[in-house]
């Protein structure tokens, strides 16, 4: 038997599987398979997930493992930062370290274990790169733009600028006095059909400015639809903001980003270039289910036999959540 966990970021919801604990390892052709049917809310377990992360060793001798991100419509990502840090968690425990590097298709990036948020809410800081605002590493195509720093752009939505920026996934941002989630999806379900300005598609996020430091992201993901919460996505907003709002920025305070599945922290340290620019993730790492499964099972997606069992953490978040959005 096979035992999948059950995890959240801000309740960015994951299935982790652990590709060494298996006699035999998934092909990427069984992953997609697996993720489309684990992940559906139809067809899936627990109300499905936004995502599958794959967990693998790596011949690197400060990676703790590698994580591979593969989205609910099969599709792989380059990063997810709230998997990242619930990954992060199945490490640490694994391994017994609280500070290494874990691969990702794009950088090795370092994460270590965070205070916890309260009781029973643990925590992992993980650093988002390679950060890039260039327009072939997104890619876009407008006009003749190499970058789009709040840039107009009514061929999307007049009166709005918007920002593009790669962490290494590629995201779209706005800011916006109140966020219009029905405008936000228009947006997010245009942008990733078939359209000349992202032709590779592109996470969409709208952003209110609530304060110093203070931020509330609502996100359309890339291969997922709307989602609770995009760590990459608040990570890439993040860095907008103190880019283009210094009087609300105060580098030596982490900012506070809220989202519709609680909130994360933020670090932004600014360099001359985006690239050199450094941006830590903070926020929750909740294993809320095991799942059990025979692996034979696991490899033709078969779900009809899986046994779940709850940890207990998901109320724990909810009163963490409570607490600080009261």
């Amino acid at each position: 038997m096979t035992t999948l966990i059950k995890a959240h970021g801000s309740e960015n919801q994951f299935f982790l599987l652990d590709q060494t604990t298996l006699t035999t390892p998934l092909t990427d052709a069984e992953l997609t398979q697996l993720a489309i049917r684990l992940c559906s809310p139809v067809t899936g377990v627990d109300n499905g997930a936004d995502g599958l992360l794959v967990i693998s060793d790596i011949p690197e001798p400060d990676c703790a493992g590698q994580m591979r991100v593969i989205n609910a419509d099969g599709s792989e990502a380059k990063m997810c930062g709230n998997g990242l840090r619930t990954v992060s968690r199945y490490l640490a425990e694994k391994t017994g370290q609280t500070a290494f590097k874990v691969a990702t298709l794009e950088a090795n990036l370092p994460v270590h274990q965070a205070p916890s948020l309260a009781e029973n809410v643990p925590a992992f800081s993980v650093q988002i790169a390679p950060i890039s605002l260039a327009a072939a590493d997104l890619p876009f195509h407008y006009q003749d733009l190499t970058t789009m720093v709040d840039e107009p752009v009514p061929e999307f939505i007049p009166g709005q600028t918007f920002t593009a920026i790669a962490v290494p996934n590629p995201h779209l941002i706005s800011f916006v006095d109140h966020i219009d989630a029905a405008q936000l999806g228009k947006l997010g379900e245009r942008l990733n059909a078939a359209n000349p300005y992202f032709t590779e598609g592109v996470n969409v996020s709208f952003a209110e400015i609530r304060g110093t430091n203070t931020l509330f992201v609502q996100t359309y993901e890339r291969g997922v639809g709307f989602t609770n919460a995009c760590g990459t996505g608040m990570s890439a907003t993040s860095l907008a903001f103190a880019q283009l709002h210094p009087d609300q920025f105060d580098a030596q305070q982490d900012i506070t980003v809220f989202n519709p599945g609680g909130l994360v922290k933020t670090h932004v340290t600014l360099a001359q270039s985006a690239a050199a620019s450094q941006i830590q993730l903070i926020g929750n790492a909740t294993f809320t289910a095991t799942l059990t499964i025979a692996e034979a099972d696991l490899h033709q997606a078969n779900l009809q036999n899986v046994t779940l069992t709850p940890t207990g953490e998901e109320a724990a978040y909810q009163e963490f959540v409570a607490a600080v959005t009261a």
